[in-house]
């Protein structure tokens, strides 16, 4: 059984208490994890400043190059990972062991974070407009036009609260390495695979070890980063963004409230875009904050709901060494059980329909750990609760609305795929501000691209715009 420990500015702690991760499925242990308090991040925090340092030692260019050897690492290779070296089958089965993923989910976000890393250099060029990189490292320069432009770094390192429920939300933590900010992270207690084999890649890499510490822990350490660093991101849900809501140095990432929107001009034509539809809700098993919860239309939500639900209401539990596995478990079956209520509060609401209740029984529940199956639900207005519901499952809800009325009533929505070619329609999405990332077209909402910014911008986010002059 592999033992993982807290990781100090680099230095391996050894833990007086640990924690075991343990099979979704069976309850056996898997790993033992050493614990740290939130005193301990407190201490360290007094020496954040020297993460930066290190990164300092290297340009932006040559870290850019260290992140390309780190994927090919991270994806292809064994690495020391805790006191044992870890295959990328050992990482896969793991993962999915602890978290309930299908092992071929665990594979396709081991691909996306891979990714990042290894097309860094274009996403910073994105994400900056084209800056030069060294104006960040410096804190100022000349971009042009005989102009001084300045970027005062916010924080020496970036504080992370990390989930368990989906590990391609690390893509997003992953720039700040090239941008010479260090990471002091809280692994998720059932996914600490990806945290600990990604920074075990980047150390491998040539990327100082001294920048990175892992704080495996209760609630407390999560506390503990996000009042130490002066910048730092969690993940939680509308409760957690609503808490952090108006504070500048947290990026909170909570549900996504993705939507599909069919303009009047495409929508008898709906069949076209099934495809489309189906991956968007149940790719990823759901789980993500980019995995469509509601779609919108004026007419044919019944054909459309009945169409979707005939495509996924018949998924069913597999095991996770399956390809074709689709649905995760969850791994604490209260979780599941308190969904399944809440679905069902949802379902006694005049105007919804369950259009998946022939496929059978949704919650299936095991010793340790439950699933939920897809379930597809009409709305036959916004005003249903339902409308504005997301779970971590494949669940979506088709909403009747009128074109006119839709984007007022959509609500915060991170991914809007808006399918139309009208053009006031277009225009309007596009100045909807309650649309984050906006698709235009077939575009389903789960594919991502990483040239463009995702919920804000990283570099917003750890850099200050500011006037700069010099003296003649």
């Amino acid at each position: 059984m592999i033992t993982l420990s807290p990781l100090r500015w680099g230095k391996p702690y050894e833990s007086l208490d640990f924690k075991d991760v343990v099979h979704f499925d069976t309850g056996a242990p898997i790993a033992r994890v050493g614990t740290v308090g939130g005193g301990i991040v407190g201490r360290d925090m007094r020496k954040s400043h020297l993460a930066r340092e290190a990164l300092l030692q290297f340009s932006t260019d040559d870290l850019i190059e260290r992140c390309k050897k780190a994927a090919e690492l991270f994806e292809k290779s064994d690495l020391s990972v805790g006191d044992s070296m870890q295959s990328v089958d050992d990482f896969v089965h793991q993962q999915s062991a602890s978290t309930g993923l299908p092992e071929h989910m665990c594979r396709s976000n081991m691909a996306k974070n891979s990714f990042v890393l290894a097309h860094m250099g274009e996403i910073l060029d994105c994400l900056t407009r084209g800056l030069d990189l060294s104006i960040l490292s410096r804190g100022y320069g000349e971009e042009g036009r005989g102009v001084i432009v300045s970027y005062q770094v916010q924080t020496p390192v970036l504080g992370a609260v990390l989930p368990n429920n989906s590990p391609g939300v690390h893509t997003l933590w992953l720039p700040a390495v090239p941008l010479q900010i260090g990471l002091a992270l809280k692994p998720g207690s059932q996914e600490p695979w990806t945290p600990y084999r990604m920074i075990s890649a980047f150390i491998a890499a040539g990327i100082p070890a001294e920048a990175f510490s892992l704080y495996p822990g209760d609630h407390d350490v999560g506390g503990a980063i996000m009042t130490k660093t002066s910048r730092s991101m969690i993940f939680g849900s509308a409760q957690t963004l609503a808490h952090h809501a108006g504070n500048p140095r947290v990026q909170a990432h909570g549900p996504g409230f993705s939507k599909i929107l069919l303009g009047d001009d495409v929508v008898d034509d709906w069949e076209d875009y099934l495809d489309l539809m189906v991956e968007s809700v149940l790719s990823n098993s759901g789980r993500s904050c980019i995995n469509c919860s509601g779609i919108w239309a004026s007419r044919h939500t019944r054909e459309i709901g009945e169409a979707i639900a005939k495509r996924i209401g018949p998924v069913d539990v597999r095991p996770p060494a399956d390809d074709n596995a689709q649905l995760a478990a969850f791994t604490v079956p209260a979780m599941a059980t308190g969904t399944h209520a809440m679905v069902q509060q949802d379902l006694a609401e005049s105007g919804v329909t369950d259009l998946t209740a022939e496929y059978g029984e949704k919650l299936i529940e095991r010793d340790h750990c439950a699933y939920l199956r897809p379930m597809v639900v009409l709305a036959d207005s916004p005003d249903r609760q339902v409308a504005s519901k997301e779970y971590m499952f494949p669940f979506v809800s088709v909403v009747q609305c009128p074109q006119s009325e839709m984007l007022k009533r959509i609500g915060p929505t991170l991914i809007g795929t808006v399918i139309t070619r009208d053009g006031d329609l277009i225009k309007a999405a596009g100045n909807s501000t309650d649309i984050d990332r906006l698709n235009i077209g077939a575009i389903p909402t789960n594919r991502l691209n990483w040239l463009q910014p995702h919920e804000g911008n990283l570099i917003d986010f750890l850099f200050r715009s500011r006037a700069y002059q010099i003296a003649e």
